[in-house]
């Protein structure tokens, strides 16, 4: 143990949010479901935490690659468990919390980045090439898995069993190609152009710190992910009651899974490491949708229920500005604050038609 190099409290909490879980049961008390909730959030930053540990030891981009993986594998099981689960809803639950993951990511996660690296560092650089590639990769899954599925001759935002299995095999042709370029083909893309963090002359962790931030890694992502299905019934009721329609169910799930991504980009660009930030944001997203619609589409053929993936009209007019913004703000391969506020105000744009269509 004198060789694990970690606070011992990211390594108490999740064990401790794991064991209440399992000791609370169904019909637990508001406190407790409280104290479960304060729990679930100190997962999430241990699992922030771990994350950097992992990327320190492994390099760029391979940390980033994992943590993206990981939240992103954390999102399909949350997902189908509640699609198996059934209820209202379930139709547009992919839909609603992949697309809130992405305008989360996008706007959000991305906006608060360059807002707080241009108020810090006024400009921030990054290498042009490998966001340019994750943008054409982006634009091309958000059109074939959220828009098209309204034009074709299925029912309004539905595809057929055929056509589900054909954009689900895309979207992995996509995304793996993407991460063979990012990790083989031209790594360099990836790597920071200018960098002025301490972190690049800090000693990496020993194996055996790594390897044990990797398992608190998965464990916390776990209890993030069972805690958040555990109060989803919670939150959905507190949703209805304030008269909000159920997609903002789909938000709250997708921040809170995403929480440790933002945290760990916003870490990254507070050390003037924007090339991490962007390389976390957008493959986070690239993964969210590319790993996640063919996970719900093979669920959605061999369970019989058919799914919505088609988004509406004012979904889509905010995914495209969404876009359109995002690669015009990166394609100079500088920033300032400028495209943050423009991300951040789209961002309270989506949350405010959400919650008054």
């Amino acid at each position: 143990m004198k060789e694990i190099h970690l606070p011992k409290w990211t390594m108490l909490v999740p064990i401790a949010a794991i064991i209440l879980y399992f000791v609370a049961g169904a019909d637990a008390g508001i406190f407790l479901k409280l104290i479960l909730a304060v729990l679930l959030i100190g997962s999430v930053i241990a699992s922030v935490h771990h994350a950097e540990v992992i990327a320190h030891r492994v390099g760029e981009p391979f940390g980033t690659i994992i943590l993206a993986i990981a939240i992103t594998t954390i999102e399909v099981g949350l997902i189908v468990s509640l699609m198996l689960a059934g209820g209202d809803g379930v139709k547009e639950l992919a839909r609603d919390t992949v697309f809130a993951a992405v305008m989360i990511i996008l706007t959000a996660i991305v906006g608060i980045c360059l807002l707080k690296g241009g108020l810090k560092f006024k400009e921030q650089l990054y290498k042009l090439q490998g966001v340019s590639a994750a943008l054409i990769t982006l634009l091309a899954i958000f059109v074939l898995t959220l828009i098209l599925p309204n034009y074709t001759s299925g029912a309004k935002g539905e595809y057929s069993v055929s056509q589900l299995i054909f954009v689900s095999v895309v979207s992995l042709v996509l995304y793996g190609g993407f991460i063979f370029m990012q990790t083989v083909r031209h790594r360099d893309y990836f790597l920071p152009k200018e960098s002025q963090s301490e972190d690049d002359h800090a000693e990496a962790p020993n194996n055996i710190t790594a390897l044990s931030s990797l398992a608190f890694l998965i464990l916390s992502l776990i209890i993030v992910v069972l805690l958040a299905k555990y109060l989803s019934k919670d939150i959905e009721t507190i949703v209805v009651e304030m008269g909000a329609p159920k997609s903002v169910v789909g938000v709250i799930i997708a921040a809170i899974v995403l929480l440790p991504e933002g945290l760990a980009a916003y870490s990254a660009v507070k050390s003037n490491r924007l090339q991490t930030s962007l390389n976390l944001a957008l493959g986070s997203a690239l993964a969210s949708i590319g790993l996640t619609i063919p996970a719900v589409a093979m669920v959605s053929i061999f369970a019989e229920m058919p799914i919505v993936l088609g988004i509406n009209t004012t979904s889509t007019v905010l995914l495209l500005l969404s876009m359109l913004t995002i690669m015009f703000s990166l394609a100079t391969g500088k920033t300032n604050i400028q495209q943050g506020i423009v991300l951040l105000v789209i961002f309270f744009s989506y949350l405010f038609y959400t919650v008054v269509p």
